[in-house]
Order: C-alpha cells, then sequence, then structure tokens
C-alpha cells in the first residue's frame, strides 16, 4: 500500500472525511498541532464534526480556524481557555461541551489504542466529574440542554474510583518532525504529546511531517509511532508554529 500522499487535501479525500465524522486531533496548546490538515478540513467545509482534543487552540489559529466556520458540532477537550470563540459558541449553546481531567483524557486514548473498552480511576470521585461530568449543551437561557449521566463509581482497597469509557475516533489527524513512506513517526520535543496516543485510537491515522525520509533512513530505535498505525502521509509546508503565550522577565540590568 502506497501511504504517501500529496498534500492535506489529498489525504483527507483519499480518508474519505465526511460531515459528522468523529476525529481525534493531536497538539498540546499550539505545540505539536497538524496545521495543514485544520486548513484543508476548513477549505473542504466539512461539517457536524466532533473532535477530541486537549485544547480548542486560539481564536484565530488551530481549532480556532474550525470553530469560526462552524464545523464543529462537540469538542471533547481539558483546557479551552485560550479561545474566545469557543466561550462565545457554548454559551449560546451552539456547540456541546464534553470536559474531561488532562490525565483521565491521556489514559482514556492510550486505552482506547490498546483496545480497552473502559477503566475505573479515582481523578473526579466526589466531584461533577462523577456526576456525569459539565452538562455538555446549554440553551441561550442560560437552562440545561443536555446533560451527561451519572458514572458508574466502585470500591477498590477502600477507595472510590469512576468507570471512565475510552475514546476512539474515526480518525486521527497527528502531526509528526520526521516520518518515512511507511508511515513511521519521530516527533520532536513538546510537539510529543498526544500525537502518539491518538494515532493507535482511530481507524483511519493521517499523518503530516515536516521531513518526509526514504524507508531505512530513519533510527528504528528513535521511532516513536510505528508505520502500522499510520494509513496516509505526507510532507507539510508553510508551518507557523504560533507560540500561544510568550512570557518573559524583565532585563536584568
Amino acid at each position: 500500500m502506497n501511504k504517501v500522499v500529496a498534500n492535506a487535501a489529498e489525504a483527507l479525500e483519499r480518508a474519505g472525511l465526511k460531515d459528522g465524522s468523529t476525529i481525534l486531533m493531536g497538539g498540546f496548546g499550539l505545540c505539536g498541532i497538524p496545521e495543514c490538515l485544520i486548513a484543508a478540513t476548513r477549505e473542504l467545509g466539512v461539517k457536524d464534526l466532533v473532535v477530541a482534543s486537549n485544547n480548542a487552540g486560539v481564536d484565530d489559529f488551530g481549532l480556532g480556524l474550525l470553530l469560526q466556520t462552524r464545523q464543529v458540532r462537540k469538542m471533547i477537550s481539558t483546557y479551552v481557555g485560550e479561545n474566545k470563540t469557543f466561550e462565545q459558541q457554548f454559551l449560546k449553546g451552539q456547540l456541546e461541551v464534553e470536559l474531561v481531567p488532562q490525565g483521565t483524557f491521556a489514559e482514556k486514548l492510550r486505552a482506547g489504542g490498546a483496545g480497552i473498552p473502559a477503566f475505573y480511576t479515582p481523578t473526579g470521585f466526589g466531584t461533577q466529574v462523577a456526576e456525569g461530568g459539565l452538562p455538555m449543551l446549554y440553551n441561550e437561557d442560560g437552562s440545561v440542554k443536555k446533560a451527561s449521566e451519572k458514572k458508574e463509581t466502585r470500591e477498590f482497597d477502600g477507595r472510590m474510583y469512576v468507570l471512565e469509557r475510552s475514546i476512539t475516533a474515526e480518525f486521527a489527524f497527528v502531526k509528526a518532525h520526521r516520518g518515512d513512506r511507511e508511515g513511521n513517526l519521530i516527533y520532536r520535543k513538546t510537539a510529543r504529546n498526544f500525537n502518539p496516543m491518538m494515532a493507535t485510537a482511530a481507524r483511519t491515522t493521517l499523518a503530516e511531517v515536516e521531513d518526509l525520509a526514504a524507508v531505512g533512513e530513519l533510527d528504528p530505535e528513535s521511532i516513536h509511532t510505528p508505520g502500522i498505525f499510520v494509513d496516509l502521509i505526507f510532507q507539510g509546508s508553510g508551518y507557523e508554529k504560533r507560540i500561544e503565550q510568550r512570557t518573559t522577565r524583565p532585563k536584568s540590568s
């Protein structure tokens, strides 16, 4: 199977992305996000997407671009505090939201990729998380339109745990520093965040890389995502690599 495609648009066409698709979107903040695939998804115009991502980008970059065009119906995330568009759509009842503790989110993905349908965790017991989490959809008057179901709890060795379902999806969009034509991927530093777990938890994984190498060129001991998990791969271009929040200290005299 030839996994290499020319660009993000061809990858989406080959994969069959359509309205209502579920997508795992790699990245932490604006680091390691699949910029080319996000832009191509916006251009394609598919709607009613369900997207699981650590965060929702910012207003004019990352996943914020898909929120601007109202292409996302539901977000499953852990931190969404940098996107005013997200906030406005949520408060107006235009966007379903499922907030998940960050460690639980990571384990949901890992378990999904390992074929484990659910697991128990102490995180969230006795809080709104165990009661079903944040209501996923509000009416414009602030009333709850759709609330989550209460989760199962159980005691193990004197400590209470919450049952959490794993996460899988139709598609995973991941970004790597280097990859080869067989789909083996190497991430660079912080970009090795949720990308490796997401690559294992989707039916079809699309990978964009900054450098596409020949088979055998990458050090086998340095591979983070084996090619068996990747279905389509292409070399991206024009990466902005924005910094979400730049924090500096005064110059010492």
